[in-house]
């Protein structure tokens, strides 16, 4: 089995989040025994942002940090952990909300569209948005 990195590359689809984690020098860690929980937009998710966004935030590299690791979560947060939780702490420092209803998923506003791709050092599950904290987003 592959760890969180290998396997996003592996997927082909997160060619976006897994060139954000290289900009902001987060591989090691992503690489490290975690267990991490990640929530990876699709590249077709980061090409729902606003024209421009995606080029201006690998300018700004400490906010781009923020939107990263807002995506990341502490642990081994499998789907059926997150049916049960409302919320969940991210390594940016702020909390994302879970969703449950319905047999679907959401965190904040953005739908899980896959759960549980395991790797050796955690759990990806996919969504199909870029979240945003809020310090970001009021920005």
């Amino acid at each position: 089995m592959a760890d969180l990195v290998e396997t996003a590359i592996n997927a082909g689809n997160f060619n976006t989040l897994v060139k954000a984690v290289e900009a902001i020098n987060l591989i090691e860690t992503l690489q490290s025994p975690g267990p991490f929980t990640v929530f990876a937009p699709t590249d077709e998710a980061f090409a729902k942002l606003p024209e421009g966004t995606l080029d201006s935030l690998l300018q700004d590299i400490p906010k781009l940090k923020k939107i990263v690791t807002y995506h990341v979560a502490f642990g081994d947060v499998r789907s059926d952990d997150l049916v049960q939780i409302d919320e969940a702490q991210t390594v940016e420092g702020s909390i994302v909300a879970i969703e449950s209803a319905n047999g679907k998923l959401k965190v904040n506003d953005a739908n899980v569209l896959k759960t549980d791709i395991l790797t050796d050092n955690g759990v990806i599950h996919v969504i199909d948005a870029v979240l945003m904290p809020a310090m970001v987003a009021g920005k």
